[in-house]
C-alpha cells in the first residue's frame, strides 16, 4: 500500500509541476503580448502626428509633393500592417511586415527631414516645432517599449527553449518561438529617426 501512495504522490507532483510549466508558458506570453500593445499605442500616436506634419509642411513645401506622399503613404502602410495585427497572434510574419513597414516609413521621415533643411521658414514655424518634439518623444517611447517588447520576447523564448518545457510547449499551444521586433539596419535600432526643423 505505501508503495502506491508514493507513486500517488510522486504523479501528483509532476501534474502539478507540468500544471506549473503551462502557467507560466501563458503568463509569459500574456507579458510580451502586453509589451506589444504599448509600442502599438505608440505607434498609433506617431502615425496620428505624421498626417499633422505633413499638412504643416504642405504650405511651405509646395514643390515637394513627392516627398510628402511618400512620407502619408508609407504612414498609412504602416497603419495599415498594425491594424492587421491588433488583436492577433503576433506571429513571425506579422512581425517582419510590422519591422517592413516601420523601417520604410522610418527611410520617408529621413527624406522628409533632409527635404525641411531646405525651408528655414519651416524649421522656424511654432507649430512645426511643437510637431517636432512631440514625434521626437515618441519615437522615444517607441524605442523603450520595442525595447520592452523584446526582452518580454526573450524571457518568453527562453523559458519555452528551456529544459522541460520544451517538451510540453507545443502540446499546449506554444508551437514556435516569439519573433523580436528587429529592424534591417542595426543603426536603426540605436538611433530613432528626427525630423529637425
Amino acid at each position: 500500500m505505501s508503495g502506491f501512495v508514493i507513486f500517488l504522490l510522486v504523479a501528483l507532483a509532476l501534474v502539478i509541476y507540468v500544471i506549473s510549466i503551462y502557467n507560466k508558458l501563458v503568463s509569459l506570453r500574456n507579458r510580451f503580448k502586453n509589451a506589444f500593445a504599448q509600442i502599438e499605442v505608440q505607434l498609433k500616436r506617431r502615425y496620428d502626428l505624421i498626417p499633422n506634419l505633413v499638412e504643416t509642411a504642405k504650405g511651405y513645401m509646395a514643390h515637394e509633393r513627392e516627398t510628402l506622399d511618400a512620407v502619408v503613404t508609407a504612414r498609412n502602410d504602416a497603419a495599415a500592417v498594425l491594424k492587421a495585427i491588433e488583436g492577433g497572434n503576433l506571429g513571425g510574419a506579422d512581425i517582419s511586415k510590422l519591422a517592413s513597414a516601420e523601417n520604410a516609413l522610418q527611410g520617408a521621415l529621413g527624406k522628409l527631414n533632409v527635404t525641411m533643411e531646405a525651408y528655414p521658414d519651416l524649421k522656424a514655424s511654432e507649430n512645426m516645432q511643437q510637431l517636432s518634439e512631440e514625434l521626437t518623444t515618441t519615437e522615444n517611447r517607441i524605442a523603450f517599449a520595442r525595447q520592452g517588447y523584446n526582452d518580454a520576447v526573450m524571457v518568453y523564448n527562453t523559458f519555452r527553449q528551456s529544459f522541460p518545457p520544451v517538451f510540453f510547449a507545443a502540446s499546449f499551444g506554444h508551437p514556435e518561438d516569439a519573433q523580436l521586433l528587429e529592424f534591417e539596419d542595426s543603426a536603426e535600432i540605436q538611433a530613432a529617426p528626427t525630423v529637425s526643423f
